[in-house]
């Protein structure tokens, strides 16, 4: 019995069709990272401005200069190189997604393109959700916390303790939070989606809740900088996103016929 209609595939290429498909999307997809690279580098001191404010807002509220140093001659340059590629692969990202989507869908049923495309939608949504909660929430709270074991000194054996945060130092920090809080919101969906297609179930992700916070505790220590407050934030900002993902799958499992 032939399926139906809406269970068709669309015609099969041959191996070097496919190759050839993958390649044109591979292009596009590299030649957008490529224009996006080339206008964020143009502004790449205004993006880091933009993301050394929550630091130099922190340091004007403690009556202090805003100021970050860098110690190697090459460091400034390869800083703005590493701040427009961050930026370029954000401002790239819906085309590349698009480029991946073109590229899988002729290969699925349109019964699985209708399952797939709502989690493809809503990924970078929440990926920039993560992204802005560590710079609006996380970020003005822990400069805040860091700046204060700052010890001006008075004179006599004091010893002044005074931050000089390196340009690198900084980028490397804000670009990690940022795509570990970006990759934290991502959870709900990876786990919604097998959810949907029967790999899990609510039931199952309840069993191994407490297996799943340890697991949290595991992610935040890798993703996290070297610090316990970050470490504690971050796996406390998992375990809410996985209790989030019980709530989602049991709205999308497959129901069990009585």
């Amino acid at each position: 019995m032939p399926p139906p209609p809406d269970e068709i595939n669309d015609k099969e290429m041959p191996l070097l069709e496919h190759l050839a498909e993958l390649r044109r999307r591979l292009i596009w997809a590299a030649a957008t990272f490529f224009l996006a690279f080339i206008v964020c580098y143009h502004f790449a001191p205004h993006i880091y401005d933009f993301l050394a404010a929550p630091l130099a807002h922190a340091m004007e509220a403690r009556g202090e200069k805003p100021e970050l140093i860098y110690t190697a001659l090459f460091e400034a340059f390869f800083t703005y190189v590493k701040v427009a590629a961050f930026a370029a692969a954000f401002v790239s990202f819906p085309m590349v997604a698009a480029q991946l989507w073109m590229f899988v869908a002729p290969g699925l049923y349109k019964r699985e393109k209708r399952a797939m495309l709502p989690f493809l939608l809503v990924t970078p949504i929440l990926f920039f959700m993560g992204g802005a909660l560590a710079y609006y929430g996380f970020f003005p709270v822990a400069y805040r916390f860091f700046l204060s074991f700052q010890t001006p000194g008075n004179g006599g054996s004091d010893v002044q303790i005074q931050l000089m945060a390196k340009v690198s130092d900084y980028l490397d920090t804000v670009m990690k939070l940022i795509f570990a809080f970006g990759l934290s919101f991502e959870l709900p969906v990876l786990l919604t989606l097998l959810g949907r297609v029967g790999i899990l179930t609510s039931a199952s992700l309840k069993k191994y809740r407490r297996y799943a916070y340890v697991g949290c505790f595991i992610a935040a220590a890798i993703l996290a900088p070297p610090d316990v407050p970050s470490q504690c934030l971050m796996a406390g900002l998992l375990a809410f996103l996985f209790e989030i993902s019980v709530f989602s799958v049991r709205l999308v499992e497959p129901k069990v016929e009585s």
